[in-house]
């Protein structure tokens, strides 16, 4: 049996659309023919209801990071996929879902003419008799699942969200995903696992670190350790055997002093990653020009504060279950700190 031995569209939901009933459509589909599946505020599949994606079969798993909440954002214009085909239902659960969609629905408000022949498509598609999904396929319950579009809610894109027509269709276990445009293969997992990844927040250390900083004396600025860590995230289509795991690794931090009486180390503002991290923490007796850090040559009496930008860069790499692997759009994530310079005040004798 091959993956595309019951490839289809469902039947019952064209028959529905083709309907003169905008309005009565509309609350069953959303826009453009998708199945709006409720939200039960359940857990399934390792899931939380309601989060991003959470209708995929999709694991996700996080190593590294020290459990970082800060999100990254695209170094390009490049965004994660706004809609997909994953697997979501098995037999059984679309069953269920079929079976309490139509037990809310009655007529009225729903025209009978029009709920009578989407129920007549769906027994067409899903009944014991039907040839493309007999009794939803519960012969095979454990052996594959049912694969729907999936909406990215979070994507900023909404046109793009819409940009996956409505379709079901069913996957072996053992089989890989059909070809195609949108369907969930290890570059699109890939992608998905970037957007989990969740990083430190950007901590970087000054010194001096609890005073005001001086004129024309440089401030030295490193990395906090956790944050140099590298984040792994493995998304893994359950039951396939498919995953992709995407390494997000700090590799340069960018300062951006807040105002134009100042000098950056290095004159371009970029500190590159060593293997000892990103900066020289400071030591007693340290001087000069630090291989990381910021001179300020004004100070902050009538501007209040200046608003110190540090981003800080991750590398995107990933692999796979197939050994390939590859590289996506870096990621940043930036944070502001309010800076006060003072002058050195010094006592002539």
């Amino acid at each position: 049996m091959t993956s595309l031995r019951k490839l289809g569209l469902i039947a019952g939901l064209t028959v529905l659309l083709l309907t003169p009933s905008p309005a009565y459509a509309d609350d069953f589909f959303e826009e453009d023919g998708n199945v709006t599946v409720p939200d039960t505020g359940e857990t399934d599949a390792g899931h939380e209801a309601g989060e991003l994606n959470s209708q995929a079969r999709i694991t996700f798993t996080v190593t590294g990071g020290g459990g970082g909440s800060g999100a990254l954002t695209s170094a390009t214009p490049w965004t994660p996929p706004a809609c997909y085909y994953a697997p979501t239902h098995t037999p059984v659960e679309f069953e269920r879902y079929w079976a309490e969609f139509y037990a809310g629905k009655a007529s009225p408000p729903w025209p009978e003419d029009d709920l009578n022949d989407m129920k007549d498509a769906h027994e067409a598609t899903y009944g014991p008799d039907a040839d493309e999904f007999p009794d939803y396929n519960k012969d095979l319950q454990g052996e594959g699942m049912f694969w729907t579009r999936v909406i990215n809610r979070e994507h900023p894109d909404r046109a793009g969200q819409m940009a996956c027509a409505a379709r079901t269709f069913w996957v072996d276990f053992a089989d890989p995903p059909p070809p195609g445009p949108g369907v969930v293969d290890s570059t699109l997992l890939a992608e998905l696992a970037w957007e989990r990844t969740r990083v430190p927040d950007t901590e970087v250390t000054l010194n001096p670190a609890d005073a005001p900083q001086k004129v024309n004396f440089p401030t030295w600025v490193w990395l906090d350790d956790a944050t140099f860590e590298p984040v792994s995230v493995r998304a893994e289509l359950d039951g396939y055997g498919l995953w992709a795991e995407t390494t997000a690794t700090p590799t340069h931090l960018a300062l951006s002093p807040g105002t134009q009486d100042a000098v950056t180390h290095p004159a371009s503002g970029v500190c590159e990653a060593t293997d000892a991290g990103i900066g020289t923490p400071w030591t007693p007796g340290a001087s000069g020009t630090p291989p990381c850090g910021i001179t300020y040559t004004r100070a902050t009496t009538n501007s209040g504060t200046y608003p110190l930008s540090a981003s800080l860069t991750w590398d995107i790499t990933w692999t796979d279950s197939l050994g390939d692997s590859g590289t996506l759009p870096d990621g940043d994530f930036s944070t502001t700190l309010d800076i006060t310079v003072e002058e050195v005040q010094t006592i002539v004798r």
